[in-house]
Parts: C-alpha cells; sequence; structure tokens
C-alpha cells in the first residue's frame, strides 16, 4: 500500500486544489480594496463577518473577503503579506484537507487564515502543534493579527493552572498540544460524571454549556500542525489518566526492582528467544525455571508466575533495546522519552504497558506507576471529536492512504512559492558505522573548509555526541542540538545556515525554526545536509532532507548508510543482517553503494510493518468503543471490566 497512491486519491487531490485555486482568484481580486480600508474599518468589516456566520451564513461564502482581510492585517502588523500559495493552503484547510507545504513555506502564517474564519462561528479554533514552546510562540506571534481582527488567541501549556485554561478556551483561537488537549478533555469527563452523580457526559458535543470543573467548551476545529506526526505516528501512544491503590502500588513498584536486578542472569539462546521484527522478548522453559529459582522480595508474594514471567521479560526487553541518551534521557528523577520521528523529547509521554516502569527501575528512579485506568483516550477518537478537522505538514503524501481511511482526510500537495532548487547527491555506503562516521566528518572538513554550512541529522543523541568527538579531534567548530540543548534549539537552528556553521543534530533539526542563509553562502551552494543513517520512517528522512534549499535557495543533501545499520536487522531479519554486518567488516570502506537499494526494501518494510500495527490498534479501540457502548458505558472512563 505504501508508495502506491490510488487514482482515484489523486483525482480527489486534484479537484480539491481547483477548488481552492477558484477561491484564490475571489480573495485577489478583494485585496485592492481592503488595501483601502483604515485599521478601524478593516476590524468592522470583520466583525460584519462575525454577525453573518451567527446568523447562519456558510463560511465557504465569508472565505474571500475573511482571508483578504486576514491578509491585509498580517502585512500591517508583522510585515508579512500571504503568499498565494500559503492562501491556497489557508483554503484547503478550510475544505478539510492535510494540506503538505514544504519547509521553510511559512505554516505559522498560514494557519491564521483557517483559524480567523472558523473562529467566525464564535465556537473556538484550536490549534495543535508539537510541543509548548511552539503553542505559545506562535500565539504571540500571531497574536497582533488576530487583535487587529478584534480576536483573542491563546496558548494552553502544560504550566497552564485550570482558571487559565477555561480563560484559553474561551479565546476565540486557541494553541496548544494535542496532548494538553486531550487531557483537558478527559478531565473534563471525569468533571462531568462527579456532577450528574455517577451519569456520564453524552458522547456527541450536544451544546456548550459547561459543568462545574470543566475547561473545555466543546469541539468545533482542529487544525493539526505536523499531521503526519501527531495523528499518524503519535497516535500509538494513548493518553491515560490513572489511579492505584497503596498496597498494590507497593507490590508492582517490588517487582519492576526485582526483575532490574536479575536481569543479568539471563542469557539469550539459553534463557530466552528475541524477535526483533516484533521486538519481542520470550523466555524458554531454563528462563522460566531461572525465574522461580531466584530469591524475591516478600511483597512479591501476591504476585502469580505469569506475573513474574512477564516482568522479567520487560526488564530483559528494556535492558537490550531501550538505552539512554538514545530512546529516552533522565532529567531529575524523571524518564523523559525522545520521540524516534522528532528527536525531541515526548512531554508527558510514557511508554505502556509497564516498559515506562520497568526504565525508571532500571536507572534507579523513583518508579512513577499507572496503575488502573480511570479515564484513556486515543489521538484518532479524540480527534474524532472535532465537527471540522484539517492538517499541515511538510510530509504528508506518503501517507496519503492512511489519513484518508481512519481520518477521512485528503492530503493535497501545495506548489511552493519559488521553484525548488534542492539536490539529491549520490548515496554513500560504508562497510561499517565507525567509517560511515569518519567519512562524514571528511565530508563536513571539505565543505566546511570551503565555507559552506552544513546540516548532520543523526537517530539519537549519543551518535551525535559520537560525530561531534570526531569534528572536536579535526578541530572543526560546531554546535550539537539534541534533547539535552533544548533551551538553545531555536537559536541554534536559525544560526545554521550561517557561512562555515557546522550544526550536528538529532531528528529534531529545524522543527518550528526555518534556517536562513547567510550572506554569500548562496554563491557557494546553499546548506548542505547530511542524513547520516535512514529512519524507520522515510517521512523523517524528508524533513530532513527538506531543512535545505528553503523559498528558492540552493542546497544539496545526501543519505548515508552502514552494513551494519540497525534499519536492516528491522527489516530483513537477523539472518540478513548478520550476513550483510560480515560483509562490511571484511570491507569497511566499501564500495559498497550498490546495495543501497536494500537499505529503501527494508525501510519499507519497517514501514508496512508499523502501519498494520497502527491498524491494528485502531481496530481494537474501535472494537473496544462499541463493546463499552453495547454495555452502557463510557468508553472513555470505562472499561469492560469495570
Amino acid at each position: 500500500m505504501l508508495g502506491l497512491i490510488p487514482g482515484g486519491l489523486r483525482a480527489a487531490s486534484t479537484w480539491l486544489m481547483l477548488r481552492a485555486r477558484k477561491s484564490l482568484l475571489q480573495v485577489n481580486a478583494l485585496e485592492d480594496r481592503v488595501l483601502r480600508l483604515s485599521q478601524g474599518e478593516l476590524r468592522e468589516r470583520f466583525l460584519s463577518l462575525r454577525y453573518r456566520a451567527s446568523c447562519g451564513e456558510p463560511l465557504g461564502r465569508l472565505l474571500p473577503e475573511c482571508y483578504a482581510l486576514v491578509r491585509e492585517a498580517a502585512r500591517r502588523t508583522l510585515g508579512m503579506r500571504h503568499y498565494d500559495v500559503q492562501v491556497l493552503g489557508g483554503i484547503l484547510i478550510y475544505l478539510g484537507a492535510v494540506a503538505e507545504m514544504q519547509t521553510g513555506e511559512g505554516k505559522t502564517l498560514t494557519a491564521t487564515l483557517p483559524l480567523a474564519l472558523f473562529a467566525l462561528k464564535g465556537q473556538g479554533a484550536h490549534l495543535a502543534t508539537a510541543n509548548d514552546y511552539l503553542a505559545q510562540r506562535d500565539a504571540e506571534w500571531m497574536g497582533p493579527v488576530y487583535r487587529l481582527l478584534g480576536l483573542r488567541a491563546l496558548p494552553v501549556l502544560a504550566s497552564t493552572p485550570s482558571p487559565l485554561r477555561r480563560a484559553a478556551y474561551d479565546a476565540d483561537i486557541t494553541y496548544g498540544t494535542i496532548k494538553e488537549f486531550g487531557f483537558d478533555f478527559l478531565r473534563d469527563r471525569i468533571a462531568a460524571r462527579g456532577a450528574q452523580s455517577g451519569l456520564f457526559a453524552p458522547l456527541e458535543d450536544t451544546s456548550h454549556e459547561r459543568l462545574p470543573g470543566q475547561v473545555q467548551r466543546g469541539h468545533f476545529f482542529l487544525l493539526v500542525d505536523e499531521a503526519d506526526s501527531l495523528l499518524i505516528d503519535e497516535a500509538r501512544t494513548p493518553l491515560v489518566i490513572s489511579h492505584l491503590d497503596p498496597q498494590t502500588r507497593q507490590r508492582q513498584e517490588a517487582a519492576f526492582r526485582w526483575a532490574a536486578g536479575i536481569v543479568e542472569h539471563f542469557q539469550e539462546g539459553e534463557h530466552y528467544s528475541y524477535d526483533p521484527k516484533r521486538r519481542e522478548v520470550i523466555l524458554t522453559a531454563a528462563g522460566r525455571a531461572l525465574v522461580r529459582q531466584l530469591p524475591k522480595p516478600e511483597p512479591l508474594e501476591g504476585l502469580s508466575l505469569l506475573e513474574l514471567y512477564e516482568h522479567a521479560e520487560r526488564a530483559i526487553y528494556v535492558a537490550r533495546e531501550l538505552h539512554r541518551d538514545e530512546h529516552y534521557v533522565v532529567r531529575g528523577e524523571e524518564v523523559v522519552i525522545i520521540d524516534e520521528f522528532t528527536g525531541r523529547p515526548g512531554e508527558g509521554r510514557r511508554w505502556s504497558r509497564g516498559v515506562h516502569e520497568a526504565v525508571e527501575a532500571k536507572e534507579g528512579l523513583p518508579i512513577h506507576l499507572g496503575g488502573e485506568q480511570a479515564a484513556q483516550v486515543t489521538v484518532q477518537e479524540y480527534a474524532a471529536l472535532y465537527e471540522h478537522l484539517a492538517g499541515m505538514t511538510g510530509t504528508g503524501w506518503d501517507s496519503v492512504g492512511e489519513f484518508r481511511s481512519v481520518y477521512g482526510l485528503q492530503v493535497v500537495r501545495v506548489p511552493t512559492h519559488r521553484p525548488c532548487r534542492r539536490k539529491r547527491l549520490p548515496d554513500r555506503v560504508l562497510g561499517t558505522s565507525l567509517a560511515r562516521w569518519q567519512a562524514i566528518a571528511e565530508e563536513v572538513a571539505a565543505l566546511h573548509q570551503q565555507g559552506r554550512p552544513v546540516l548532520v541529522g543523526t537517530r539519537s543523541i549519543d551518535k551525535s555526541e559520537r560525530l561531534s568527538e570526531l569534528l572536536h579531534q579535526q578541530g572543526i567548530p560546531h554546535q550539537v542540538l539534541n534533547a539535552r540543548h533544548l533551551a538553545q534549539e531555536a537559536q541554534i537552528v536559525a544560526q545554521a545556515g550561517q557561512r562555515g556553521r557546522v550544526t550536528v543534530a538529532t531528528n529534531m533539526a529545524g522543527r518550528g525554526t526555518d534556517i536562513k542563509l547567510g550572506p554569500g553562502v548562496a554563491q557557494l551552494g546553499g546548506l548542505h545536509v547530511i542524513v547520516s543513517e535512514l529512519h524507520e520512517s522515510a517521512r523523517i528522512d524528508r524533513q530532513l532532507a527538506g531543512r535545505c534549499a528553503r523559498q528558492g535557495d540552493p542546497g544539496t543533501f545526501r543519505h548515508y548508510m552502514a552494513l551494519d545499520d540497525e534499519i536492516l536487522l528491522r527489516g530483513l531479519g537477523p539472518r540478513a543482517y548478520r550476513r550483510l554486518k560480515t560483509l562490511g567488516a571484511q570491507r569497511p570502506q566499501g564500495p559498497w553503494e550498490h546495495l543501497a537499494g536494500v537499505f529503501y526494501r527494508a525501510q519499507r518494510r519497517v514501514q508496512r510493518l508499523h502501519y498494520h500495527m497502527r491498524r491494528v490498534l485502531l481496530y481494537q479501540a474501535n472494537r473496544r468503543k462499541k463493546l463499552q457502548l453495547q454495555m452502557g458505558l463510557d468508553p472513555y472512563l470505562d472499561t469492560p471490566e469495570s
């Protein structure tokens, strides 16, 4: 399915683009008239649109004038006039599509158009972005545009107290993360149950009346930035609010710590087997016997053997597969997941099924047990609550089928403002990771000597720091951007296009911040991006490569691979991986470029596996919800067993 776009979806995309271009002509036809309006007249015209919307006039009929007014407001307040392609993107979002706009095309400014349009209804317009920093930045940055039109835009952050949350949702436009929106929805649902004496709230929004303790006022319009990341990649992790009784808490904590302490006794092949594709540890008969024989603390007496086996398997999996500074970082006494798709800390996220607790036990940190579920919602379920849903992203076309089947959203590619001048250089395939990092360091040194800026994307913190050490040895000044340097992210990324600048980053590179070329850099060939290792999702590689050649600038990128890369193990299996790894060790410098296709085939297989996993989870969630409704339960607060 992946990589093959059905003709029907292409036709739907073309039809939506034709509609958008027709509306664009109407918006442009109003520009001269809007230019002559005074500040007061501009606001008065927008207020008249709000009145017409409240009287039931369709938003589609109000769109041309609304977009023309927003464009003029942005020009006057920010000195930024929406390009025609940004208006096209805004129209496609109104039509309920995912607008694929290339990096640097200005999605933040584009979002002001549909947000202002849907705000006319007075029911709230929400924008879900990647993290709190971007939510606050974008709300403040675009605030003058909204204020000129008589609108209020406020952010909802993890640190926002409840009274201010209510005020943020009362604003015309609300910026936040989908995590915060989802948790507020669950807390509101719990508050509704308490206020209704045990009866759960209606499953659909039938009014905008709020009960005491609730902060949200309904679900009218949601625009999702980085839609592929939030609606597809993040959708595998449900949002859960939970509680646990003290005795069970003590027993579970003791079990996690016991399991973390016995891992060293287990040997692969003898005590357990490991499936690299499913990432599963399965105890053998000898392994189960060892679990029974090992000494156990007193609190574990209440656990069954099956639970002990599960704890042992989980602890072994964590020890061998989840590594500090690659899959997570330790911040104080907290384990913070590093998002595999963005390289950013997944604030507030936790691995499910006890994995997060097992990592905390492994690191010797306080264990924050999840416990009995009090409320749960998946991203798919939460997004489905909205009457109107749309998205923006730079890499949505690869997931066009999934967007359509899961969310009913069509992906439409928006043309760039200027012709794209990005060039792909031939792939480099080395025999070993060490040879690959040395080759990358040599390429960086050569380009640095020319004065060209270079951005190197790595998949983990430890790999970014390994390359950093090689660059230090060669005396190349550089900046490192990973989950340990979030505070400096915007500044580091903004400077990555300056002459001679070298930036080593995890896959978070450039998210939310454009890389602009410094003086004279375009004449040297622009920014050069190195994709140091294929990600399990080709979209992430595309996002990284898209950091160069923004807005018609020149730029180049190159993919590097090594025959001991993990993607080969995940996609081809242990036998093929061992054979390729052995070949690479025999001839580290290659040349192995003729095997590049093997890497992309492995990547496609892993993508298909992830896709099928998401489909299974969606099927299970829908089945669970149907069962709960049949039993008269609230699908967000109750379980079939409760």
